[in-house]
């Protein structure tokens, strides 16, 4: 009798198999025959860089940071209407590609390799990638040295034609050709940061913080040209100011601004900073401060005069906390800064006159948000949470600059920054 009930059993899950089966097929098709084409042709991608271990023979005790979690730097195609990301590859680095970039036309990615050795003064160095116009994958042109130690940062001057690095630990900046394939030529003119360093302890920090990152030595953290590209400014956290330089187009070369710089607080520690879309205001924000300055910009003379300073903080918060990252919403009305500990994202609004006023705080779902960025729509907004080993996907009120999260993690070990390519234009 139990055979018999057995193969009932057996016969009737066949049925039931097959009819699901049946009806699967039958709505896929139906799916198929009324929706519009896939973005599969046109995909929208995301490149992540990430904090690596070393690959091969090159061991941990070589470079200067503990090894990450990360693989080098992952390749994501992005669902424009849900912003929910898909894994497409991964381009191996074990050097810490921790900063990547985009040219303006999207057809060349540049990473910088934070763990990287090359060269007799075992520099760091940076790569240049071509990217598959029909599926986003990337193929290794060349890599250079970084013209210093630890190269943090990279970004592409608006005439397309150079590299602008920051190399951290080495305290130094380097502007890099770029030739016509898009490879990358030795450094055209290297500056190296000197001065006084600043406090370990910033005065406006808030209350009970013990904050302390790098003011041990000179450290360049970031390096952008205004939207002119006629001067270049670049921080040093551990000397506590903002650089201008004039620049050379024709031969690729820094000249000192007058004046060559403005300071922040001792301590502050200034991290990164972007222009509003008027090119007239710079915001800036302080790591260990836990601060966003606001400056008046001069375009014609790359003069920088200080307007205010708020917190990047809600009221009332004590204790540690690093910021991070800074961006200026595409239409120039909400300001958002990074808040590593606190694990926050501040949204602040932007008076006619450029001043702030902090008009919420969205948990990053995530620990330690090293960046952040908007998607070229400007409808989400994805946190790279390193220590969390995920990127967290917020939507974004454009009226009143809020972030929702969506639900969405995406798994990347120790990310550390992400770029978006839009392979439809």
């Amino acid at each position: 009798m139990r055979h018999i009930d057995d193969l009932k059993r057996f016969i009737f899950r066949a049925i039931v198999s097959a009819t699901s089966v049946l009806a699967a097929c039958v709505i896929t098709h139906a799916q198929s025959s009324s929706q519009q084409p896939s973005d599969d042709s046109d995909p929208l991608m995301a490149y992540v860089g990430t904090f690596s271990s070393p690959l091969g023979d090159v061991l941990p005790t070589q470079v200067d940071l503990p090894p990450g979690n990360g693989k080098g730097i992952h390749i994501f195609q992005v669902d424009r209407t849900t912003g929910g990301m898909t894994a497409t590859g991964v381009y191996p680095m074990g050097t810490s590609p921790s900063c990547v970039v985009l040219n303006a036309a999207g057809t060349r990615l540049y990473s910088s390799n934070e763990t990287d050795r090359v060269g007799g003064r075992k520099e760091g160095s940076v790569s240049s990638f071509a990217i598959d116009p029909n599926d986003g994958q990337l193929r290794l042109l060349n890599t250079v040295s970084s013209g210093g130690d630890g190269p943090t940062y990279v970004s592409v001057h608006p005439s397309g034609k150079f590299l602008l690095v920051a190399n951290y630990f080495g305290g130094s900046v380097a502007v890099l050709p770029i030739a016509a394939d898009g490879r990358l030529e030795d450094a055209s003119d290297v500056k190296n940061d000197a001065g006084t360093i600043g406090p370990t302890t910033s005065a406006n920090a808030p209350e009970g913080s013990f904050a302390f990152s790098g003011h041990d030595r000179t450290h360049a953290h970031m390096i952008q040209s205004d939207p002119s590209g006629r001067h270049v400014l670049h921080v040093d956290l551990g000397l506590d100011k903002i650089y201008v330089w004039k620049f050379d187009e024709s031969n690729g070369t820094l000249t000192a601004n007058d004046p060559p710089s403005v300071s922040l607080p001792p301590g502050d520690g200034p991290r990164h900073f972007h222009f509003h879309p008027n090119g007239h205001w710079l915001y800036s924000i302080q790591e260990e401060g836990s601060t966003i300055a606001r400056f008046q910009y001069d375009p014609e003379t790359g003069r920088l005069t200080h307007q205010e300073t708020v917190s990047s903080l809600p009221p009332g918060f004590a204790g540690s906390n690093f910021c991070s990252e800074i961006l200026v919403s595409d239409d120039g009305r909400f300001v958002y800064g990074g808040n590593r500990l606190h694990d926050s994202i501040g949204i602040f609004a932007v008076s006619e006159s450029g001043k702030l006023t902090q008009v919420g705080n969205q948990w990053t779902r995530g620990n330690y948000p090293r960046s952040f960025n908007f998607d070229p729509s400007g409808r989400f907004l994805y946190s790279c949470n390193q220590r969390a080993d995920n990127i967290a996907v917020f939507q974004v009120n454009k009226e009143t600059g809020g972030l929702t999260f969506t639900g969405q993690y995406t798994p990347v070990g120790n990310p550390s920054s992400i770029v978006f390519l839009d392979l439809q234009k």
